[in-house]
Parts: C-alpha cells; sequence; structure tokens
C-alpha cells in the first residue's frame, strides 16, 4: 500500500528508539512519520530496511536539514541527486526544507543558519527553492527559522516567505515553537506573525518543545526539541487551527528522546485540537 498524502491528523519523528512502537500503533489513528533524509542517505542498512518497512503502512514526510536553500552557493548536486534516490525508492507523501543556510566556500557547518528579511535574500531563496523543486520533480515546503538576534531585514519575516511561496509556488511548513521561540528572543509577537500566514499556504505544522539559555534564562530560549510542547506553544497551536483549520502536525523530539508513550500523550493532545476543529461550530 502506498499512502501519497499526509493525513490532517498528527505524526512523529521517527527515532530508531520508536521503529517497534510505530509498527505496533493502530492502523486507524492516522499516524504519520517524518525522518531527516540525511540520516538514510547510505547503501543499504538497518535504518533504510525498517524505514521500508514502515512507509507499506505509514504515510511518510521527508525534511531535509542539508539543502542550504537560503544560501548564496549553488545547491550541491551530488546532494540533490541523494535526494531523488530518497524519493524514487520510499514516495514520501511531503518533503520540506529549512530557510537556512549551512555552507560556505565549501565548508558545510551542521546548524541551520537563517537569513535576514532583504529583497535580495528573497530573489536568492526563490531561485534555490525552484531549482529544488526543478531537481526532484516535486513541489516543497519551506520552514520558518527559529531566530536569537534581530537579523533588522527589510520587511517582515511573515511577509518574507509568503512571498517566497508565491514566488516558486511552494507551500510552508509552520513550526508553531519557532515563532514562540523567535518572538521571545527578539520581543517581537507571535499572534501577530502567525495571523498574517494565509492558511492555504500552510501544508504541515511542526510543535516541539525547547529550553532556557543556561546563562540567560528564560530570556533567550533554545530550540532544542528537547522537551515537551509548552502550554504557550500549544495555545498558539489551538488559535492558529481555529482560524486555518486542520493541517497535518507532526511533533517533534530530537534529544533527549523520551518513551512513545510520552509522545503518544501530545499526539493526542494535538489531534483533539484537530478534531475540535473539524465540529460545526468551526465550520
Amino acid at each position: 500500500m502506498t499512502i501519497d498524502r499526509l493525513p490532517s491528523f498528527t505524526g512523529v519523528g521517527l527515532k530508531p528508539e520508536h521503529y517497534r512502537d510505530v509498527m505496533n500503533a493502530p492502523s486507524d489513528g492516522g499516524l504519520w512519520v517524518e525522518v531527516h533524509p540525511e540520516n538514510y542517505m547510505t547503501d543499504g542498512g538497518p535504518r533504510r530496511a525498517w524505514l521500508e518497512v514502515i512507509r507499506k503502512d505509514r504515510a511518510l514526510s521527508l525534511h531535509g536539514v542539508g539543502m542550504s536553500l537560503a544560501g548564496d552557493e549553488p545547491l550541491d548536486k551530488a546532494h540533490l541527486a541523494r535526494w531523488r534516490e530518497m524519493i524514487t525508492q520510499f514516495q514520501p507523501a511531503m518533503i520540506s526544507e529549512h530557510v537556512a543556510w549551512s555552507v560556505r566556500d565549501g565548508i558545510y557547518f551542521a546548524d541551520l543558519l537563517p537569513t535576514p528579511a532583504t529583497h535580495e535574500a528573497l530573489a536568492r531563496l526563490t531561485n534555490n527553492i525552484d531549482r529544488m523543486q526543478t531537481a526532484l520533480g516535486r513541489t516543497i515546503l519551506i520552514e520558518n527559522p527559529s531566530l536569537y538576534v534581530d537579523l533588522k531585514g527589510e520587511m517582515g519575516e511573515p511577509e518574507f516567505l509568503v512571498e517566497a511561496c508565491k514566488r516558486s509556488g511552494c507551500g510552508l511548513l509552520l513550526d508553531v515553537n519557532n515563532v514562540f521561540v523567535s518572538a521571545n528572543n527578539i520581543d517581537r509577537d507571535a499572534h501577530d506573525y502567525l495571523d498574517a500566514i494565509p492558511g492555504d499556504l500552510v501544508g504541515e505544522i511542526h510543535l516541539a518543545g525547547h529550553a532556557p539559555d543556561p546563562i540567560m534564562g528564560q530570556a533567550l530560549l533554545i530550540d532544542d526539541h528537547g522537551a515537551p510542547v509548552t502550554p504557550e506553544v500549544w495555545a498558539l497551536y489551538e488559535r492558529l487551527i481555529g482560524r486555518i483549520g486542520p493541517k497535518p502536525t507532526l511533533i517533534e523530539r530530537d534529544t533527549n528522546i523520551p518513551d512513545f508513550s510520552e509522545l503518544s500523550a501530545e499526539m493526542q493532545t494535538a489531534n483533539g485540537i484537530l478534531h475540535k476543529a473539524l465540529e460545526p461550530a468551526h465550520a
């Protein structure tokens, strides 16, 4: 069976610790999975074998971390070729990348570095999205970044992202935790940010936890994906879904990996919010 679209329910970032849990999860709950393709760009091996088995019964999203879409260097042709191979084998329902750069002068930095929202950066990002979509033969989603300093661009970040989507034909992966973290760190309004995003551009939503900086505390939040979703982020998410309707939603946990039961509880919370949006009062 091939599932060619993400259901408007909650998925989970798939980790090796949870392969069996995902395989044994009820098939009628709409559970889907997302992976970083860079972790599976190997010649065979157990990870790819597990993913092949899980993909038979679960919708799959590939969420890249290494394309450097916002960079000023040409996209890596070898990396695009590896992406194409992953798409051919696993036929993902969705593919996405970050609005970030990670390569300069041929050196790869293992980080997702943000770009200022300038007209020059917008043109560069749009061109790179077009190159990626053309090379892969697929429409992608782009994810909003987490910010730790105000980059003082020429336009607001929502306007920047929306314009990139309109020019390139891509969609938006809206990370609500990133919106909250950035709003806290550079003193902007998270509600205004989310309200500026047209619902029809949103193809997927991410929810995750964060941590206070060891020195600066709550004045600087770190997007570490190492804790449960906070009440503040849940509130933003519920308000967003109430406005734009149900969207495929992912629970991310990349550090401090918990038991699958803890992630399942968060998925149930998200599914409750998604189901509520389908009630007649929200029609």
